[in-house]
């Protein structure tokens, strides 16, 4: 049977897309309000003005300890002409917060006064009106406006209305968002055992990742049961959510251009579709619509894309109708590490790390596959690459928006160069240790880490790079390659290398040359890396042809997505570390122990981050953790070998 499949007509650029959403928006003519408990109605949006009923203080009332007196009764007092006043006639002592006794306008304070016998104190300065005293109505005054409408109430807030004798506030009601997840390769976390899942099928997961973000934009939201690709099962749901109280409607998967992708087809309907598909990378599928008036959204599957689409569709359109601004991220000019390229036609949201090297900002580009939700949790920041541009150059400053306080990335250190998962310990140990400092580790290959101290990006180069020629390791690079800049080498581990194969290894692996096979896929690392370097290697000592090899040009960035391709049986075997396979209960046949260390650059040497780091990495806690993985040697980690 044919299916039908949706089509990309006339795409809008983002600001388009924005134009069309926003115009088509309605809200009820009389605003709708609600009263909440003054303490309940922090981050609520005030529907009225509000406006103290009492003042506050409610009378005159003394600043500090001492004695409340009719200032123009003082007058004339000095250290050469004391005064003498009687006390409960002309002094009357007070505490502080007590109401001043009738016919008094000022405190003197209690280290100001000399008693002189029962009944009488002398007092050698004059006070003027008023003073050490709190005014009536010196923090509010009743009637006076305390916030107007569309004010957050802050805490703060909170003491200021109580005190002006507001119990209830008037607010806005929370916009309620329905959620609807679609897709027939769901399957719920909550009732599913993780062994029972099956190839294909997908946790379901953007409906929490939307709902907590539509709780912290200031909406509430209602999941509705996951509904299988059935286009009636999801018309029916999108009806009764556009007729009830909902605000709008969240269609959860079934955006793109699939033939079983059915927002598009819902909307259009039920309502009117005004946008399908904008010019943006992660997001482009998203749909937006109306149904009975209400916004209605086809919200893209993958977990990325999902999430632009709210921070730029849906989420404004929550602070619109809560009478707020959408909200703005705090930016700041970075340097790239490396090229990043880009499409003309699309603007591409490039999550970040970020950490400051010297005096310099940097920023190291992470994965940018919209399905990699790990590429915004580790991201600090987010470069937009405008549609008309094809990228941005190395170095080349740019505007980033932060995902992280600036103080937080310029305490990060910054690592570059070959994955190894001792680096994720590290990570933990440090944070652990030394709370004010973080890592935030880039895998970009052993050549590309020394390429990182070479242009200054980095604090840190992760490498593992053999010299065929008397099997050393890092330093005949390190002296060709950085021949100018001055660097430490701190031996991290030894580590166990060879091939990663599946479990039982079906294929009676037994080494290098059973790689040629036909009936044989290998997952290979990226040029650069000190495993692929290694690779070569040992193809060239066997006398083996890359080209023979079944999946040599298919590449991944780190030892565990070696793993992962292997377990998955995307790969019949690959060259990585023994803890990655351990870690995923897959074979392994070693082929060498190699020497793992960080080239650290002598200005960042003694540095408090990089003192802590070398301190973590010296720990016996440290080590002993390494050596539960499997496969590590630490017998001379934290050694400087240079």
């Amino acid at each position: 049977m044919k299916k039908d499949r949706n089509v990309y007509l006339q795409m809008k650029t983002l600001q388009e897309a924005k134009e069309i959403l926003f115009g088509m928006l309605t809200w009820p003519k009389t605003p709708r309000q609600e009263a909440v408990a003054t303490p309940e109605a922090v981050g609520r949006v005030l529907a009225e003005a509000v406006f103290a009923r009492i003042s506050s203080p409610d009378a005159h009332l003394a600043a500090m300890d001492g004695v409340a007196v009719e200032a123009e009764k003082t007058y004339g007092a000095s250290e050469t002409a004391p005064r003498e006043l009687i006390i409960g006639k002309e002094a009357f002592y007070v505490n502080t917060g007590n109401i001043l006794p009738p016919g008094t306008n000022a405190v003197i304070m209690i280290e100001r006064i000399r008693e002189a016998g029962q009944d009488r104190i002398v007092i050698e300065s004059p006070a003027f009106p008023f003073q050490h005293v709190r005014k009536v109505g010196e923090d509010i005054v009743a009637t006076e406006l305390l916030f107007p409408q569309n004010h957050v109430v802050t805490p703060y807030c909170v003491g200021a209305l109580l005190s002006g004798g507001v119990f209830r506030v008037p607010v806005k009601p929370r916009p309620k968002v329905m959620i609807i997840p679609t897709g027939s390769e769901l399957v719920d976390w909550r009732t599913t055992p993780l062994e029972s899942i099956r190839p294909g099928q997908v946790l379901e997961t953007n409906s929490y990742v939307l709902g907590s973000l539509i709780e912290h934009w200031g909406g509430t939201f209602v999941r509705h049961e996951m509904l299988k690709d059935d286009v009636e099962a999801i018309r029916q749901a999108v009806a009764d959510g556009t007729r009830g109280d909902f605000d709008m409607v969240l269609i959860g998967g079934g955006s793109s251009a699939g033939s079983e992708d059915f927002s598009r087809r819902v909307i259009a309907d039920l309502g009117d579709v005004r946008v399908h598909g904008v010019t943006i990378m992660p997001g482009k599928p998203v749909v937006i619509g109306t149904v009975n008036e209400k916004p209605v959204f086809g919200v893209p599957g993958y977990p990325v894309s999902a999430i632009i689409a709210f921070e730029e569709f849906i989420g404004p359109v929550i602070s619109r109708m809560l009478g707020q601004e959408a909200r703005q991220r705090e930016k700041t000019v970075v340097k790239p590490t490396r090229k990043i390229p880009s499409k003309l036609g699309l603007e591409e949201f490039v999550r970040v790390k970020i950490g400051k090297v010297k005096d310099t900002l940097v920023a190291t580009p992470l994965p940018r596959g919209a399905g990699c939700i790990t590429s915004l949790t580790e991201a600090d920041g987010i470069i937009r690459i405008p549609n008309h541009v094809e990228g941005i150059k190395e170095q080349e400053p740019v505007e980033a928006e932060l995902l992280k306080p600036i103080p937080a990335l310029e305490s990060t250190i910054v690592a570059v160069g070959s994955h190894d998962n001792t680096l994720d310990v590290l990570a933990d140990q440090i944070k652990a240790s030394y709370p004010a400092f973080s890592l935030s580790s880039s895998h970009v290959g052993s050549m590309g880490g020394l390429m990182a101290v070479k242009r200054g990006v980095c604090h840190v180069a992760g490498a593992h790079l053999l010299d065929p020629e008397d099997g050393s390791y890092n330093l005949s690079y390190i002296r060709r390659l950085l021949q100018e800049i001055p660097v430490k080498v701190v031996q991290l581990v030894f580590r166990d290398q060879g091939f990663i194969l599946p479990k039982g290894n079906p294929k009676k692996i037994k080494g290098i040359e059973d790689l040629t096979r036909k009936d044989v896929r290998f997952i290979n690392r990226q040029s650069g890396s000190g495993t692929r370097i290694l690779l070569d290697y040992k193809l060239q000592e066997h006398g083996i042809e890359p080209d023979a090899i079944q999946g040599y040009a298919v590449e991944e960035y780190t030892h565990m997505a070696v793993a992962v391709a292997v377990q998955s049986g995307a790969a019949d075997a690959g060259l990585g570390i023994f803890s990655a396979a351990k870690a995923l209960g897959l074979d392994f046949i070693p082929v060498v122990t190699e020497q793992y260390d960080l080239i650290i650059p002598e200005t960042d040497f003694e540095s408090d981050r990089i003192q802590a780091l070398l301190a973590v990495i010296r720990s016996t806690e440290f080590k002993a953790r390494v050596e539960g993985l499997g496969g590590y040697s630490t017998k001379q980690t934290g050694e400087i070998i240079l």
